[in-house]
């Protein structure tokens, strides 16, 4: 699904990424772990293709990121859903119409937005709510804003760059369990985050980066569930 191959960015003298190989599969929850500086974000912004990697390779369901043309590129995006730490949402246009635009972007037709809007509210709990504008809505709400679009346009994989980052803990894990009801229902999730709380909540896998490296390699910490002998 998606695959990094030896892949090392560098900014100057700078070295963001340095030989950064992983797998993610279809349907997993995968938490990409590291303090500030380790290289999250420039992984996930190689991945949207807004930035180019100075080598290896870096494959979306079989398709070389950095070969793409210009004109694949808005095809890669359209794969994507991005759901950011400072919302993104646009503060003129209710909850309804910051979805709809993400639907207009990808060419949804028009004729399709209201169910599909009304499907991802509701969702994500906001349906009571989708006439409201941004700045009557609490942080918490802000963010389920952000998945509700980002989930709108049907995406393979879901890219998340600290989405708990401005909420408090309680917000927080109630974003963290719709993201897992999310996963449940087949969605790919890549989530950057360097808060050791949601890392233990999860208890999941974890490609953990320091200063531009993985450490120790892929880690799987799912904890074994014990079935009862019959």
């Amino acid at each position: 699904m998606l695959v990094f191959k030896n892949v090392s960015k560098s900014f100057g003298e700078v070295i963001a990424l340095s030989d950064i190989s992983f797998n993610i599969d279809d349907g997993e929850f995968v938490l990409l772990s590291g303090p500030s500086g380790a290289g999250k974000t420039t992984l996930l912004r190689l991945i949207l293709r807004q930035l180019l990697p100075d080598s290896g390779e870096i494959l979306l369901n079989d398709k070389d990121i950095a070969k793409l043309s210009e004109r694949e590129i808005p095809v890669l995006r359209k794969q994507i859903g991005v759901v950011f730490q400072d919302f993104k949402v646009l503060p003129e246009r209710t909850l309804r119409e910051n979805v709809e635009v993400a639907l207009a972007v990808i060419g949804v037709p028009e004729s399709e937005w209201k169910e599909r809007v009304d499907h991802m509210l509701s969702l994500t709990g906001l349906g009571n709510r989708a006439d409201f504008f941004p700045s009557q809505l609490s942080g918490g709400e802000l963010q389920r804003v952000s998945l509700a679009r980002a989930l709108s346009v049907n995406p393979s994989i879901i890219l998340a760059d600290e989405p708990t980052g401005n909420l408090d803990w309680d917000t927080a894990d109630s974003l963290i369990e719709l993201f897992e009801a999310v996963n449940r229902e087949g969605k790919t999730i890549l989530m950057a985050t360097h808060h050791k709380l949601i890392i233990d909540k999860l208890h999941g896998r974890v490609i953990e980066l320091k200063d531009g490296k993985m450490v120790g390699g892929e880690k799987v910490t799912r904890k074994k569930v014990k079935t009862k002998k019959k």
